[in-house]
């Protein structure tokens, strides 16, 4: 069998691209005409062309995704057809993968399809989280306010994504440029001075310089097995990272790092108190709501133990005894959700909660960042320190010598 690739008109004059099978060119324009198409041209599909075309389109860009449900929300709650909503908002974002998307998505709805099965045909776009919300919508009726919400919801979740990289970013740099410089004055530096002070017959070196010129040598000698060191043990750990069993031990040895671990708990938290809110406000069940909001969550043993709370909470329990008795958020959490489950405002309360967790965040995020950067300049600088100093400690011998 031969793989083909085809170009058709359908019956309603629009033009389809795509890939079929058969045994020669002739029976793949045959199996083209009886899809009901009317071929174009049919080519055997090269290699590269084939791979490209089985792994599919490209994935629209995120924010892509949330500006167009922003404004789907915007025309939907005016009382537009959820149709023309899709139409307008494909017009407005002409030109990028979203907006082929929205109008693939609006042929089904026009079909007589609803809204949430059709976005399944596209699930690079929309996770099955963003689905299972827009279902909640349709069934209360209320599709307008809910896209709204599952909007504000991934703006924020980006917006905290974008500064825990930031946060694992500006360290990383600091730390790369420091080995940088260390590296270079290692290698060029006292090399140099090493054949000054060897031409200096009787002249016993201090300590320091000699423990800096023994370094010396074994990075001249010896770097490129700490760098093969360096990339293997990033190595190890990034497939440790994607072993289940390893990656939960990882993980909740992290919860214990002093800053990073409250970094990501708290991250964590804030995902999860506004994913939950989103979806218990657009009127999913508990439990349900309770699943997605796991899946969001990054922290392997934190999402393990919310499972355990998922359970505790099928089983008659309420979900603040669930949360406080999971222990892996901060003790707040689970007092807000009990005020919202008294109060009957739970989706308010969480959204209340994921907003504290979020300037939590980025309270500690900003304080860790401004500890760390005089940290590491210090750091960098006694090294320093200490290379010039065993530098000058022999110049200093020699000229007492000569003076005396």
């Amino acid at each position: 069998m031969t793989t083909f690739r085809y170009e058709a008109m359908t019956a309603e004059g629009k033009k389809t691209r795509g890939v079929i099978e058969a045994d020669s060119l002739r029976r793949a324009r045959r199996d083209v005409a009886a899809r009901g198409l009317t071929p174009i041209s049919v080519d055997e599909a090269k290699a590269r062309e084939l791979f490209s075309i089985r792994r599919g389109p490209p994935a629209p860009k995120k924010a892509d995704v949330i500006a167009a449900t922003r404004q789907l929300a915007t025309l939907i709650e005016a009382a537009m057809p959820v149709e023309e909503a899709l139409q307008a908002v494909a017009q407005q974002m002409e030109g990028q993968e979203v907006a082929r998307i929205l109008t693939a998505v609006r042929a089904r709805v026009i079909e007589g399809w609803r809204m949430s099965r059709a976005l399944g045909e596209h699930p690079k776009a929309f996770s099955g989280l963003y689905r299972g919300i827009v279902a909640s919508g349709e069934t209360s009726g209320d599709l307008g306010k809910v896209l709204a919400r599952l909007a504000d919801m991934q703006e924020r979740n980006q917006q905290m994504a974008q500064k825990a990289q930031q946060a694992l970013i500006y360290p990383i740099c600091i730390f790369v440029v420091a080995i940088g410089v260390v590296w270079g004055l290692m290698e060029f530096v006292v090399p140099r001075m090493v054949e000054q002070f060897q031409r200096m017959d009787g002249v016993e070196l201090p300590l320091p310089t000699k423990i800096v010129i023994a370094t010396s040598d074994f990075v001249g000698a010896w770097g490129w097995l700490l760098a093969l060191i360096l990339v293997a043990s990033g190595a190890a750990f990034w497939w440790a990272r994607r072993q289940p069993k390893s990656r939960l031990s990882l993980d909740r040895m992290l919860l214990k790092v002093p800053v990073a671990g409250k970094l990501n708990r708290e991250l964590d938290a804030a995902r999860f108190a506004r994913t939950l809110s989103t979806l218990f406000a657009a009127g999913a069940p508990l439990l349900e709501a309770l699943e997605g909001a796991r899946n969001t969550l990054t922290n392997a043993y934190i999402r393990q133990e919310i499972g355990t709370a998922a359970n505790s909470v099928r089983e008659g329990a309420s979900l603040a005894v669930a949360i406080r008795k999971a222990a892996v958020f901060p003790p707040i959490m689970a007092s807000m959700i009990a005020a919202g489950e008294r109060s009957g405002a739970l989706p308010d309360m969480l959204a209340r909660t994921a907003t504290q967790m979020e300037n939590g965040f980025e309270t500690a995020t900003a304080t860790a960042l401004r500890l760390l950067e005089p940290a590491v300049i210090v750091l960098l600088g006694l090294i320093v320190m200490l290379i010039v100093l065993s530098i000058m400690l022999p110049i200093l011998q020699i000229n007492n010598m000569a003076i005396g």
